[in-house]
């Protein structure tokens, strides 16, 4: 476990994401990068109402006068379109097929997008004079420096907002989410943190779960502040750490009960088993989910949401916790079939409810997705997966906190639980 902990830290001070989605954007308009890519793509928002707002400064005027310096937008269903048609369009003919067009000759330049029917994302792409030109040498001249803001409008019609489409109500959310957290840690902290003080059998367990809410709070009072200050790209390595605490809880439980069952008799089919064979598993799957979780990040150059499945990182996640949540889902239920104590079976099967929300939340969700708008599908995930992980936490909270379950599954006069202080322990279990 403290290996476990010291990559979560390892995390948190080297992988620090930077989106590149939100209410400002910086930079450089590059003549090199645009002539590489046909155009430099600067971004994407997703604009609504009658008085959405582009709003670019620029501070170098001689050098994009002498550039012929302009951005284009495109919708993004047409730049799809013109990407997958078989017309094999030239550099001039996509640039001349998008819906507008922003000349860069002063300061500062607004430009406005109205009439939108309904929320649509728009790509905002970079090209001057040299961008379709073969000649690479014409194009290695200064590169201009530019802050781009792009704000939606608000109530009122009046364009203050920094959100796009996909953002709104999401700050509402999050901020009564950071307020139900407060109200909760007044009324019950005390009594946890005298409970993980006086150790006992659940100690461990106590810890971990209590380290990954934590985690949770602190991700959900950032996404807060970031939804106000910068837009929504929240460094998301607070989520991943507590993806990997409660993995790795719920791993080994599982573990220590079902690998055991195969190679030990039934009368004891819950001892934690920390052979090498066990820990090896699990911190196995531990870290193919940290590196699936990076990768994800990494590839999504917007970073508009950790529960994202837009590319191949993302659809491997998925696969591991469906896989995650069948084969645990089978253990347990083969433990479930033999009980005969009433109290034991409803031990299990309430953890089997917590293991399997906590897995499969994501992947049901993102299935749940495909109903709604694009624009709000990632809105619909995120706060989907936050309100199920959130619940999980809960089941297992009251499950291990309740005395008598515990006593019970625990044959009152042996530790037969996992992750419990010492395994020769033999005495009755007390908190």
């Amino acid at each position: 476990m403290g290996g476990l902990r010291l990559l979560a830290v390892a995390l948190t001070c080297c992988w620090w994401p930077q989106g590149s989605q939100g209410k400002t954007l910086r930079g450089s308009f590059s003549s090199t990068a645009a002539q590489d890519a046909q155009g430099q793509r600067i971004g994407h928002f997703e604009f609504h109402g009658d008085h959405a707002l582009l709003c670019v400064r620029i501070n170098n005027i001689a050098v994009a006068v002498g550039k012929e310096a302009k951005l284009y937008l495109f919708q993004a269903q047409e730049w799809l379109k013109l990407q997958q048609s078989s017309h094999g369009y030239s550099c001039s003919e996509k640039l001349s097929k998008a819906q507008l067009t922003m000349t860069m000759n002063q300061t500062e330049h607004n430009l406005t997008v109205s009439q939108i029917p309904s929320p649509q994302t728009w790509h905002v792409f970079y090209a001057d004079k040299y961008t379709c030109q073969d000649d690479k040498e014409n194009s290695q001249v200064e590169d201009i420096p530019f802050e781009m803001v792009l704000l939606n409008p608000d109530a009122e019609g009046n364009p203050f907002d920094h959100f796009s489409a996909g953002e709104s109500g999401l700050h509402e959310f999050f901020f009564l989410l950071v307020l139900v957290y407060f109200v909760i840690a007044c009324i019950y902290a005390q009594s946890l943190w005298q409970a993980i003080k006086k150790g006992g059998p659940m100690h461990m367990i106590l810890k971990v779960l209590t380290t990954a809410l934590l985690l949770q709070a602190a991700l959900n009072f950032l996404y807060c502040e970031n939804l106000v200050d910068v837009g929504f790209h929240v460094p998301l390595v607070f989520d991943i750490a507590s993806q990997i605490q409660m993995l790795y809880l719920l791993l080994s439980l599982c573990m220590g009960w079902t690998i055991v069952r195969m190679k030990k008799s039934q009368s004891r089919p819950l001892q934690w088993d920390s052979t090498p064979a066990s820990t090896g598993i699990a911190v196995f799957i531990v870290m193919t989910q940290s590196v699936l979780l990076l990768w994800e990040q990494f590839e999504d150059i917007s970073h508009h949401s950790y529960h994202s499945h837009h590319n191949l990182a993302g659809i491997l996640l998925i696969v591991l916790r469906i896989c995650l949540a069948l084969s645990l889902g089978c253990g347990l239920y083969q433990i479930i079939t033999v009980e005969r104590s009433t109290l034991k079976r409803e031990f299990y099967i309430t953890f089997a409810k917590g293991c399997i929300l906590w897995f499969l939340c994501h992947p049901v969700l993102a299935c749940i997705s495909v109903i709604f708008s694009d624009y709000q599908r990632d809105k619909v995930i995120t706060i989907g997966v936050i309100l199920c992980q959130s619940v999980s936490m809960v089941i297992l909270y009251r499950l291990f906190l309740s005395h008598s379950l515990y006593w019970e599954v625990s044959s009152l006069s042996s530790v037969t639980l996992p992750l419990t202080i010492s395994s020769g322990h033999k005495s009755r279990p007390h908190f």
